[in-house]
């Protein structure tokens, strides 16, 4: 019994710990963003408008500005057979892909708003919105800028989806 416990931590000597770090830009209001970011999130606010959330009376909008300047809309669908429905980000996302597919897209800005309480940071987006904006971004082969923002409080930008999922899921035996 003695002689196992050397071979136990043997067995566990080629652990290495990692530690992920991300970058991304805090901003107390998005009136502090770039022009055509501020006018990117005021597009979202936008696309809120038209957000069918009877339910959760949790409304999202989400906008993405597209390399040719056009600027597509989303904003989240419930459904009362949940799961139904889908978020703003997704409804955006595949909005484009069925319209635009050929035109790149630069930045994506989401905002959400709540009948029932304040929201006083930014929401993240759901990890199946951001394995599709990760599926773009691996298409365009060009990263995607994301502004999750407040309508009045802090705005929060990072470079890519990376920022969020720094272990995608993109397995090279799939798809050829």
């Amino acid at each position: 019994m003695f002689t196992l416990f050397p071979l136990l931590l043997i067995s566990y000597s080629g652990m290495t710990n990692h530690e992920i770090k991300i970058n991304f830009q805090s901003y107390d209001t998005i009136h502090e963003l770039s022009k055509p970011d501020l006018d990117l999130c005021r597009e979202a606010v936008k696309a809120m408008e038209n957000s069918h959330s009877p339910y959760s009376k949790f409304r999202v909008g989400a906008a993405l500005r597209l390399q040719s300047g056009k600027i597509v809309y989303g904003s989240n669908q419930e459904n009362v057979a949940y799961p139904s429905g889908l978020c703003a980000e997704r409804v955006a996302l595949f909005h484009y892909g069925a319209y635009y597919p050929g035109d790149p897209i630069e930045a994506m800005a989401v905002t959400a708003q709540s009948d029932e309480f304040e929201i006083l940071q930014p929401t993240a987006s759901c990890g199946a919105c951001l394995q599709v904006l990760a599926e773009y971004e691996k298409k365009q082969n060009k990263p995607i800028e994301i502004i999750l923002f407040c309508n009045s409080g802090p705005a929060w930008v990072m470079n890519s989806v990376e920022s969020f999922l720094p272990f995608l899921f993109f397995e090279k035996g799939l798809g050829g």
